[in-house]
């Protein structure tokens, strides 16, 4: 079972193909799969949890948080662990910590035992994500892994948007809260199949050279991640106290003693964690940084697109879910047609797809503002689709120029990296635009409500209700929606709403209602129009730095030169 690769019996590409090697990119494509869909199913049970549970806000957050941290933070050691000991042996245990963590997720009878398990998730997960781009570098020749990519970037583009649409599959709309177990149960029978298929069809890989684990630099890289990711994940719901800003600060230096001691460890035993060597190959930094701005609008986009179509409109989280499945379609498309392209036009293909995303995302603003709050999802299906295809050119062309001139011993180091600052990336971006967005919505709270008072002095006007208690009645709605709008729970009632419907009933309460529901989703809508301009400005700042990274026809010598050199090893 062992590959040919682990025994440099010949450089890359001139080695025997592995017959099996399309099964086996499924079977860890399955894998992928998995940890990108738990990022995202969780958001649309977080009401059925928070109910059957007795979770409080901040746990929800907590439940969320720690699947995010545990996964960024492992990443790196994660791949130096599989070139080390072995891609496929790391990929088993990684999935089989996930499935055993996904079921202790599934009958979690508190939420702490919720968080705790979450956290095993997350670390599990970042085992075996690493595996699966080490897996292409190294049992594809370089003539397939532009094929091999395109499929992985179909994956990603599926996973990214499946979660909220499983997720309402699986909850529905059913009264039975306990229903939310279902989407870490679901993980048990596919994981189950994966590590059958994996142990069957996988052949064990490790770096050609044998390193000793880093363990000093798995320690100070993974207290630097930790500093960065947590203020940036927790710090908008805690509202930015002084310790979130303290630990960013701290992650600066935290970083910079990484990189001496790993440039030290370099010098004294050449087993680094990360060989800094990997950052002079231009296109892998040029590249690595280009995924790490990308990143950081798309999470960020889908966070918010989710919350204004639930909370705002109030969709459901089915209707949620199909609404984006045009994103998918196109996303799959494109991936799928970049292997033809991207042998043309080389780099130039990412350039296109970030074009074609930034029309996406204008066409997406133009059908919000023509359609208003009426706005039911259909419309949205030209827009998301330009979008997704945009986004299939960029996915797996990126991956593959990155990696081409990665040696096959830095494989795995070198997706860990790759992985990390596409997580770190989203983070950010997800701090940023939740700033914004929330921001917006408490800032234009006044502005949504008074283009529902008009209405609402006219319907209490026809329930002959004297002048002075409309305008009471009025004044306190008003009140009540700002203070709801500004809230950092959603979960909690406002002192101010305390008794704003006392007393009302039959079309009164109605007209309160329909006035409220009006208000939130004007309030949502114009709130998510004015912070895409975050996703736009991110694709076209991307746009700037495509011409950062070499011509693959330049950078072709390199690669072979360096594959050939891992092999001589």
């Amino acid at each position: 079972m062992t590959d040919t690769v682990a025994r440099g019996a010949a450089p890359p590409g001139e080695q025997e193909a592995d017959p099996r090697r399309w099964i086996a990119l499924f079977v860890v494509l399955t894998a992928a799969f998995m940890v990108l869909l738990d990022v995202s199913i969780v958001n649309v049970a977080i009401p059925s949890i928070q109910r059957n549970l007795g979770a409080s806000f901040g746990q929800v957050q907590l439940v969320l948080a720690g699947y995010q941290l545990a996964y960024a933070v492992v990443l790196i050691t994660g791949g130096r662990l599989g070139d080390i000991y072995g891609r496929k042996r790391l990929f088993m245990t990684g999935m089989a910590g996930f499935v055993l963590a996904s079921a202790l997720c599934g009958f979690a009878q508190s939420p702490d035992m919720l968080v705790i398990s979450r956290v095993i998730q997350g670390l599990m997960a970042a085992l075996m994500y690493p595996q699966v781009l080490s897996v292409v570098q190294v049992v594809f020749p370089p003539r397939e892994r532009g094929a091999a990519f395109g499929v992985f970037g179909a994956v990603i583009g599926l996973a990214t948007i499946a979660g909220p649409l499983l997720g309402g599959l699986l909850i529905g709309t059913a009264v039975d809260t306990s229903r939310w177990r279902l989407i870490f149960l679901v993980n048990l029978p596919i994981g189950i199949a994966a590590l059958v298929a994996a142990y069957a069809l996988l052949r064990e890989s490790r770096a050609p050279r044998a390193r000793r684990l880093d363990v000093i630099g798995m320690v100070i890289v993974s207290a630097a991640l930790g500093l960065l990711t947590y203020p940036l994940v927790e710090g908008r719901d805690q509202g930015w106290p002084a310790w979130s800003f303290a630990m960013l600060a701290l992650s600066i230096p935290a970083f910079w003693v990484f990189v001496a001691y790993e440039r030290v460890k370099g010098r004294r035993d050449g087993s680094p964690l990360i060989d800094l060597a990997m950052f002079r190959d231009r296109a892998f930094t040029a590249g690595t940084l280009l995924s790490a701005v990308f990143f950081s609008a798309i999470p960020a986009f889908f966070l918010i697109f989710s919350l204004t179509l639930q909370i705002g409109l109030g969709y459901s989280p089915l209707h949620a879910g199909l609404t984006t499945v045009p994103w998918a379609v196109g996303t799959s498309f494109s991936s799928a047609m970049s292997v033809r392209l991207a042998p043309r036009l080389g780099k130039k293909i990412l350039s296109v797809g970030l074009v074609v995303l930034i029309i996406g995302m204008v066409s997406i603003i133009i059908t919000m503002r023509a359609r208003g709050i009426g706005l039911d999802g259909p419309e949205l299906i030209p827009a998301l689709l330009v979008a997704g295809l945009g986004m299939g050119c960029i996915i797996a062309p990126l991956t593959n120029i990155i990696l081409t001139g990665i040696s096959l011993g830095d494989a795995g180091a070198a997706s860990g990296v790759l992985t990390t600052t596409q997580q770190i990336g989203g983070a950010m971006g997800v701090a940023v635009v939740g700033v914004i967005f929330f921001g917006l919505i408490g800032g234009r709270a006044d502005s949504a409500v008074a283009s529902v008072v008009p209405q609402l002095r006219t319907e209490l006007a026809a329930q002959h209700l004297s002048a002075p208690a409309i305008e009471s009645a009025v004044q306190r709605f008003t009140v009540c929606f700002h203070d709801r709008a500004a809230a950092s729970d959603p979960a909690v009632t406002p002192a101010s709403c305390q008794g704003v419907q006392t007393g009302s009933s039959g079309p009164v309460a109605a007209a309160f209602q329909q006035a409220s529901s009006a208000a939130l989703a004007h309030d949502f809508e114009d709130s998510l129009e004015r912070s895409l301009l975050y996703p736009i400005g991110v694709f076209a700042f991307s746009f700037l730095l495509v011409f950062a990274i070499p011509s693959p026809k330049r950078r072709a010598g390199v690669g072979a030169a360096a594959e050939v050199g891992a092999a001589a090893h």
